[in-house]
């Protein structure tokens, strides 16, 4: 699970953010909303960022997204360029490196990780655990004269060999981890935080996301989602009944199989892939319809994908997301969550994942403040954050909690419409 997770120098955000899972002392929803990860340590599932456009809310979503590609991304050359986006609006930044990091739980061991790149080279990468209260530095990577250096702690008992392996494989722009792959070797306490690396976050779901290819690839991979979508779609009253999936075979056309047979320079392998009896493969989406005709009697009709409203595909791939982070445990970000979405619809879905329990996460942003109405019946004070747009055009991160009085105020919600919390545009 994540505890905290700062950024600094990437996109809007010019000075350090920190954004904390980290639960206050509140004991509300404890038994859903709140993982005791270790001794002392009581992490949240659920977070919500509020906040006008352009204020950074997305860009600290996207922050998180960018680490977990770079993690494993591979570089075909060392000078590829890093897809990384510092602050611009400053005349030192943009030459500057960003600088990433993450602390987070693999069952009860605490791990922190930290990152400094620009959109040339890594400049330090570190992985510390804590077997006490104070951390053990595991991984220790740097940059002299153009190329990476490492250190690995002793007690992951490294061979020579082994070390300068992963040290030639790690690239200036790439990942230690991504490097990690190329060699055979057991690194234990490392390891383990690469496999959450891997598996305990999910890509974010943007409002442009094509959430009908997204479901049906969660659809394909686990066949008990369609229960699980059916029971929400039922319960969210969208007049559909029953999911059926379709596979269409298909021959490659033959004027794109032409075309890359005589492509000369596309290695020969893949112009083998297309060959005449290669095949490709559709994957189809129709939804049953039940509706009552004019005597009073249920009809079915069968719909496909491409006739249902911008919401239904919404909610139909996010709460695949959702179930997905559920089933794995792991994180999962959605970015204007109420995108395409009926205000109700949106605090069914939230409630929905609240539910239940484990260690999976569900990080949102919205602009519907109604939600804040929900607090305290829905989620927790510390659940909620806000973003706020600064003169010289950065972007401030903030948490409800840091606000005194907070239970004195009758509505949240009317409170941040009269800017007692800030995070609202200047329309004048």
């Amino acid at each position: 699970m994540i505890q905290e997770f700062s950024v600094r120098n990437f996109r809007s955000f010019k000075d350090e953010a920190t954004l904390s899972f980290e639960a206050t002392k509140d004991t509300t929803f404890e038994d859903t909303q709140v993982v005791t990860v270790a001794p002392q340590v009581r992490l949240l599932r659920f977070a919500v960022i509020y906040g006008p456009n352009a204020s950074g809310k997305s860009n600290l979503l996207l922050a998180l997204d960018f680490l977990r590609r770079f993690w494993f991304h591979n570089p075909k050359t060392m000078d590829d360029a890093i897809d990384v986006d510092p602050f611009l609006l400053d005349a030192h930044t943009p030459t500057e490196p960003s600088v990433f990091k993450l602390v987070f739980f693999v069952g009860e061991t605490k791990y922190k990780y930290e990152l400094a790149l620009d959109q040339h080279v890594v400049h330090r990468e570190e992985l510390s655990y804590y077997k006490t209260h104070q951390p053990t530095l595991l991984l220790e990577r740097g940059l002299e004269q153009g190329q990476s250096t490492l250190k690995l702690h002793s007690s992951l008992k490294v061979s020579r060999a082994v070390l300068e392996a992963l040290t030639v494989k790690c690239l200036p722009n790439m990942s230690f981890f991504a490097a990690r792959k190329k060699v055979n070797c057991t690194l234990a306490l490392v390891d383990a935080a690469r496999d959450w690396m891997q598996n305990g976050g999910m890509p974010v779901i943007e409002p442009d996301t094509e959430m009908f290819e997204y479901a049906n690839r969660k659809l394909l991979e686990d066949v008990a989602l369609k229960d699980y979508l059916i029971r929400f779609i039922r319960r969210a009253d969208f007049n559909i009944t029953d999911i059926k999936m379709r596979k269409e075979e298909a021959q490659w056309i033959d004027s794109i199989k032409n075309l890359v047979n005589g492509a000369d320079e596309l290695p020969q392998a893949l112009r083998d892939a297309f060959s005449s009896d290669k095949k490709i493969y559709q994957i189809h989406t129709d939804f049953e319809h039940t509706v009552v005709d004019d005597r009073g009697e249920p009809q079915h009709y069968m719909l496909p994908e491409n006739l249902q409203s911008r919401g239904t595909s919404r909610a139909f791939g996010v709460e695949a997301g959702i179930y997905t982070a559920i089933k794995k445990q792991c994180f999962l970000p959605v970015d204007e969550i109420d995108s395409s979405l009926h205000p109700e619809i949106v605090a069914f879905v939230i409630e929905r994942f609240l539910q239940e329990k484990g260690r999976s996460q569900l990080l949102v942003t919205t602009h519907y403040d109604p939600l804040l109405s929900r607090v305290d019946d829905l989620f927790r004070k510390d659940s909620v954050w806000f973003t706020e747009k600064e003169a010289n055009g950065s972007s401030s991160l903030y948490a409800l909690v840091e606000f005194k009085g907070l239970n004195k105020i009758r509505s949240l919600q009317h409170a941040y419409r009269n800017g007692r919390f800030g995070a609202l545009p200047n329309i004048y």
